[in-house]
């Protein structure tokens, strides 16, 4: 029997890096190592996507809601992006990343909020991939930001208007959005942009997560029938 016609691969896909905590405790560490595993693996994705026609990877790095955690390990997790975007120059330009940030840097700390800047204006010029961070972000505060920006401007606030004052309005809206370790719900990642975005879910723990996944899940997608409310 013929296999049915595959879609292409997705433009954006979009994946949450969780799973960090759970996968440390089953092995007897501090969730900061388990956040430490997972920024490693999230270099691997950036290169397997990248490998697979993959244009634009949205990592869920840090939400609006991880405030609420211990403020050890948030102090860590701020350490650790930042050392990261300071340190990785080459590794985006080997690859040929463009960095750009989604999320509200009020609130963020000064050296953090310096180094996404400096990040974004160092690999502006690089057109391989875009990988878009999301610092202190989440969709309801999006959506807020949006409309206020276009009442700041005197904007009649419709559908298409928010759409173009979102924090990263020129990148394609998700195709694919991906959650690794066994959770069944969005939690306020995206939601106005991937109002149509396809969903794959997976009980594998971000750190566990491989390239081997990530074609698993790209292969789903690639077999459904997106009909974005119509008929075929």
């Amino acid at each position: 029997m013929a296999e049915p016609n595959k879609a292409p691969v997705p433009i954006h896909v979009a994946i949450f890096m969780d799973g960090n905590g759970r996968w440390a405790k089953a092995r007897g560490l501090p969730r900061t190592e388990g956040h430490r595993e997972g920024l490693e693996t999230a270099k691997r994705m950036v290169v397997a996507a990248e490998e697979l026609g993959v244009k634009v990877l949205t990592l869920y790095t840090f939400s609006t809601e991880n405030w609420k955690r211990a403020e050890e390990e948030v102090s860590f997790l701020m350490g650790l992006i930042k050392k990261h975007l300071s340190a990785e120059f080459d590794f985006y330009r080997a690859n040929g990343i463009r960095v750009v940030h989604s999320g509200d840097p009020e609130g963020l700390p000064r050296d953090v909020v310096d180094e996404i800047r400096k990040a974004a204006s160092d690999t502006a010029g690089f057109d391989r991939m875009t990988v878009n961070l999301a610092i202190n972000y989440g969709g309801r505060d999006e959506i807020v930001r949006a409309v206020r920006r276009l009442e700041a401007a005197g904007r009649e606030v419709t559908e298409a208007s928010i759409t173009t004052a979102l924090d990263r309005p020129e990148l394609p809206q998700p195709d694919l959005v991906i959650r690794p370790g066994g959770e069944l719900r969005i939690s306020n990642f995206l939601i106005w942009e991937a109002a149509y975005a396809e969903l794959y879910f997976t009980p594998v723990l971000w750190p566990d997560f491989t390239k081997a996944h990530l074609v698993e899940a790209v292969e789903d997608y690639r077999r459904r029938d997106r009909r974005y409310g119509g008929i075929k």
